[in-house]
């Protein structure tokens, strides 16, 4: 599997995903990124989160206040580089997501900051091309 990936994932998709790796901030495809939509694990293709959750936390990640699918993203301790922070992943591909953080603005208080190269977008006029149908309500007013 992994050297499948390898020949799929971009350099940087396969180091964040499988090696834990962080892009670097500002510098990647959804920080600035609103359009409406899904984002879903570049991996597995499962949904992780929503356009209607994200936000604008000046991290240089794109930060979401919850999953759209939260039993999808599991956490773990993370005490890597002299840090203890709570690790995001997917659960059906076990990629490395980013990491979540208790300062969001969000009724739970959370910031989930995820590295763009973990995600891709689903605008939600693809929704039903791509079999995410089932996310079309949320978007509509």
């Amino acid at each position: 599997m992994k050297e499948q990936l390898k020949k799929t994932l971009t350099d940087m998709q396969y180091y964040v995903t499988q090696e834990s790796g962080t892009e670097p901030p500002f510098r990647n495809e959804f920080d600035s990124h609103y359009e409406e939509g899904i984002y879903v694990d570049i991996v597995s293709g499962k949904p992780l989160f929503s356009s209607k959750d994200k936000y604008d936390a000046g991290c240089g990640w794109p930060s979401f206040t919850k999953p759209i699918d939260a039993p999808e993203v599991i956490e773990h301790v993370d005490s890597s580089h002299g840090m203890r922070r709570i690790e995001v992943r997917s659960k059906t591909a076990d990629s490395h997501l980013g990491h979540v953080f208790p300062d969001g603005p969000g009724e739970d208080g959370l910031r989930y900051c995820i590295n763009s190269a973990a995600l891709r977008f689903v605008a939600v006029d693809r929704f039903e091309a791509e079999g995410y149908e089932a996310y079309t309500q949320q978007f509509q007013d």
